[in-house]
C-alpha cells in the first residue's frame, strides 16, 4: 500500500489532465478548486464527487460569482477587455484565441459554453441555490443563459444535477456545526474534565463509602429520568393549542432544521414514554434484586479497597487509550494507501452521442495521433478515475480486509494486556497473606512485564480468536449491505440468523477471554488450559456469577449513567442560557445540542475509563475468592487468603473449616 498509494488523491481534486488541484510546487498550486465545464451534463451529485462528469473539469483559484456567456463575452472582448480576463480564467490553460469561431470553441471545449454563480464545496464549484419567497434562484434569478442560444430555468440546474439541494442542506447543517464546534470547544472541554474528576472522586471514595455513594448512583438516575419525564410533560403542556404544535413527524417529514420537531407535541410525548419504561424498568429491577444488590455492595467494598492499595491502576486506561489510537492510525493511513494505489484512468469524452469510441480508456500521450479525433470531432482524452486492470489492482479488496483483520487482531490485543495486566495487579493484592504488607512493591508495573515477557503469545492467541469471529461478523454486514435490494425472502433471513449467531459467538468470547487472562494472571498456564480451567471454575459457581457479577456490571453501568447524565444536565442548563450566573459567558449556538451530545458522549468515556478498572478488580477478586474456596477449606494447613470482611459476607457456611 506505502508503495503504491498516493494520499493526494483524497486530498487534492483532480482535473481532466490527471493533474492534482492545489498542489504544491506545481502550475495548480494556486488553484484548489475543480470547475465544471457544463455541469448540466452531469447526473447527479454522486457523479460530480467521484470526478465522473461527462464535461471538461479544470483546476481553478476561486468560483464564477456571476452569470456570463462565451457568445456575449466575444462579441464584446474588444471594448469590454475585463469581462475577456474574467472569462479566461476558466478556459484552458493558454487559451488566449477570442477570434477564433463559438462552434469551434465549443467543439474542442477550450471554453465553457457559459459560467454561473458558484460556491466551492469538497473543493469543487456548485451553483450558489438560494431559495427566495419559496422560489428557487441563483445569485437571485430565475432564468439564465445556456450560452448556445436558449434561456433556461434555475431549475434545470437542479434537476440535472438530481440531489444537489439535498447536498447543499447537508453543507449548510455541516457548516452549522462547524461552528459550533468552533465556539464552544472550550466549554466541551472543561465539561470532560469535570467528568473526570466527578469520576475519580467517585473511585476514591468509594473504598470508604460504597454503599452509600452506590445507592446514590441509584437514587440519582431515578432522578434525572424523572426530571426528564417531567420536563417532557411541561413541554407537552406547554406546547397544547399552540397552531401547528399537533402535527405528527410523518406529516413534516425530514427537515434539516431539527429544532422543527421540538415544536410537536408528539415529540416530547414519544421522549416522555421511552423515559417512563425506562423508569419502570430500573425500578423493578431494584425491587426484585435488592438483597443482591447488598452482597454485590460488599464485593465493591472489597474491590474499592484493592484500588485504594494499587491507585497507579486508574490511570492504567490510558495505557489502553494510547496503544488503540496506534491501532487506528495504521489501520486509517494504511486503508487511505490501499484506497490510492489505483492508477489514473483516461476515457474517451466525445461530444457526439454517436461517437463509438466514447467512454473507451485511452493514453492521453498518443490520443492525438489516433484517429479518433477525425472520426469524432471534438473528442478529448480526459482523466475519468483512479483504478487499474493489474493483478494487484484486482486485489486491493482483499488486502483492505486483511487490514481490517489486522486492526481487530491488534486493537484485541490491546485491550487483552490491559486486563491481564490489572488482573495480575489486583490478584497479588487477594493472594497476599497479610495484606498491604504483602503486598508486591509496583504491582501494576510487575505485572505488565510479566504480561509482557511471559504471556505475549497467550494474549495474542485470545486476541485471534476473537478478531477472526469479528471479521466475520464484518463481512456479514457488508453482504448484508450489498444484497439490501434483493427480493429473496430465504437469503435475507439466513444472514439474519447468521448474523445473530455470530454476534452471541463474540459476546461469548469476550466473556471466556477476560476471565482467562484472570487465571493467566494468577497461574501463568497458556490460553487454552486458562480458558478451560475458567469456563469450567464459573460453571461451578454459576449462581455466583449470575448474581454478583451482573449485578456488579449493573450498579458499574448505572454509576457511568450518573456522571454523564448528570454533567449532562449541567452542559444543558449552561448551553441553553438557563444558568443566570454564566448566562452571559454561554456562547450563542445554531443547535446547542452539539456540544451537548458531544459532553454526553465524552463523559459516558471518560466514566466507563475509570470504572473499567473497577469492573476487572472485581471481576479478578470473584474469580480469585471462587478458587480459594476450591483450593483452601479455612484450616490452619489451608487458610483462606480472603479478607475477613469477605469471609462474613459470602458464604459463612461454605466457609466453615471441613471436618476430618
Amino acid at each position: 500500500a506505502w508503495v503504491h498509494g498516493d494520499p493526494r488523491k483524497v486530498i487534492y481534486p483532480t482535473d481532466s489532465y490527471g493533474q492534482f488541484c492545489g498542489q504544491k510546487d506545481t502550475l495548480n498550486e494556486n488553484k484548489t478548486i475543480l470547475f465544471y465545464f457544463n455541469i448540466l451534463k452531469c447526473a447527479s451529485p454522486v457523479v460530480l464527487i467521484n470526478l465522473q462528469c461527462p464535461t471538461t473539469q479544470l483546476c481553478v483559484s476561486k468560483c464564477p460569482d456571476r452569470f456570463a456567456t462565451y457568445i456575449d463575452v466575444q462579441a464584446s472582448y474588444r471594448y469590454k477587455p475585463d469581462q475577456w480576463n474574467y472569462f479566461r480564467q476558466f478556459c484552458k490553460p493558454g487559451f488566449n484565441n477570442p477570434r477564433k469561431s463559438v462552434a469551434q470553441v465549443l467543439r474542442d471545449e477550450d471554453c465553457p459554453s457559459m459560467i454561473i454563480p458558484s460556491r466551492p464545496f469538497l473543493k469543487r464549484c456548485f451553483p450558489d441555490f438560494s431559495t427566495k419567497n419559496g422560489v428557487l434562484t441563483v445569485a437571485n434569478q430565475t432564468t439564465f443563459k445556456d450560452g448556445r442560444g436558449k434561456t433556461r430555468n434555475v431549475t434545470d440546474l437542479r434537476e440535472a444535477a438530481n440531489g444537489i439541494n439535498n447536498v447543499l442542506d447537508a453543507r449548510s447543517v455541516g457548516m452549522k456545526i462547524f461552528e459550533d464546534y468552533a465556539i464552544s470547544w472550550y466549554w466541551i472541554l472543561i465539561g470532560l474534565f469535570i467528568a473526570m474528576i466527578v469520576s475519580l472522586l467517585f473511585l476514591v471514595l468509594l473504598r470508604f463509602t460504597a454503599g452509600v455513594l452506590f445507592w446514590i448512583f441509584i437514587f440519582g438516575v431515578i432522578g434525572i429520568i424523572g426530571y426528564g419525564i417531567w420536563h417532557c410533560y411541561w413541554e407537552y403542556d406547554h406546547l397544547k393549542g399552540i397552531p401547528g404544535s399537533d402535527l405528527t413527524v410523518y406529516d413534516i417529514g425530514f427537515q434539516t432544521d431539527f429544532r422543527v420537531y421540538l415544536q410537536l407535541r408528539q415529540t416530547w410525548l414519544a421522549f416522555m414514554i421511552m423515559l417512563c419504561v425506562v423508569e419502570v424498568v430500573i425500578v423493578l429491577m431494584l425491587i426484585f434484586l435488592r438483597n443482591r444488590i447488598r452482597i454485590a455492595i460488599a464485593l465493591l467494598k472489597e474491590g474499592s479497597r484493592a484500588i485504594g492499595y494499587i491507585m497507579s491502576t486508574l490511570f492504567y486506561p490510558i495505557v489502553t487509550f494510547i496503544l488503540i489510537a496506534i491501532c487506528i492510525s495504521y489501520w486509517a493511513v494504511t486503508a487511505v494507501f490501499l484506497a490510492t494505489s489505483g492508477e489514473p484512468v483516461y476515457k474517451v469524452m466525445a461530444n457526439q452521442i454517436l461517437c463509438k469510441y466514447a467512454n473507451l480508456t485511452c493514453d492521453p500521450e498518443t490520443f492525438n495521433t489516433t484517429n479518433v479525433t477525425k472520426l469524432c470531432p471534438g473528442a478529448q482524452c480526459t482523466f475519468a478515475f483512479y483504478g487499474g486492470e493489474s493483478l494487484y489492482h484486482k486485489y486491493i479488496f482483499i488486502f483492505q480486509l486483511a487490514n481490517a483483520f489486522v486492526f481487530l487482531w491488534l486493537v484485541n490485543f490491546a485491550i487483552a494486556l490491559g486486563q491481564c495486566t490489572l488482573a495480575g495487579a489486583f490478584a497479588s493484592y487477594y493472594w497476599a497473606s497479610r495484606k498491604p504488607a504483602d503486598i508486591p512493591l509496583w504491582p501494576l508495573f510487575s505485572s505488565f512485564g510479566r504480561a509482557i515477557r511471559y504471556h505475549t503469545g497467550s494474549l495474542a492467541f485470545g486476541a485471534l480468536i476473537l478478531a477472526i469471529v469479528q471479521l466475520i461478523r464484518v463481512i456479514l454486514e457488508y453482504l448484508d449491505h450489498k444484497l439490501k435490494g434483493t427480493q429473496n425472502s430465504f437469503t435475507r433471513f439466513l444472514l439474519c440468523c447468521l448474523k445473530c449467531c455470530f454476534w452471541c459467538l463474540e459476546k461469548f468470547l469476550k466473556f471466556i477471554n477476560r476471565n482467562a487472562y484472570i487465571m493467566i494472571a494468577i497461574y501463568g498456564k497458556n490460553f487454552c488450559t486458562s480458558a478451560k480451567e475458567a469456563f469450567f471454575l464459573l460453571m461451578r459457581n454459576v449462581v455466583r456469577v449470575a448474581v454478583l457479577d451482573k449485578v456488579t456490571d449493573f450498579l458499574l453501568f448505572l454509576g457511568k449513567i450518573l456522571v454523564a447524565g448528570g454533567v449532562g444536565v449541567l452542559a444543558f442548563f449552561f448551553f441553553t442560557q438557563r444558568i443566570p450566573v454564566f448566562a452571559q459567558e454561554a456562547p450563542t449556538l445554531n443547535y446547542y445540542w452539539v456540544p451537548l451530545l458531544t459532553v454526553i458522549i465524552g463523559s459516558y468515556l471518560v466514566a466507563h475509563g475509570f470504572f473499567s478498572v473497577y469492573a476487572m478488580c472485581v471481576d479478578t477478586l470473584f474469580l480469585c475468592f471462587c478458587e480459594d474456596l476450591e483450593r483452601n477449606d479455612g484450616s490452619t494447613a489451608k487458610p483462606y487468603f480472603m479478607s475477613a470482611s469477605l469471609h462474613r459476607i459470602l458464604g459463612k457456611k461454605e466457609l466453615s473449616p471441613k471436618k476430618a
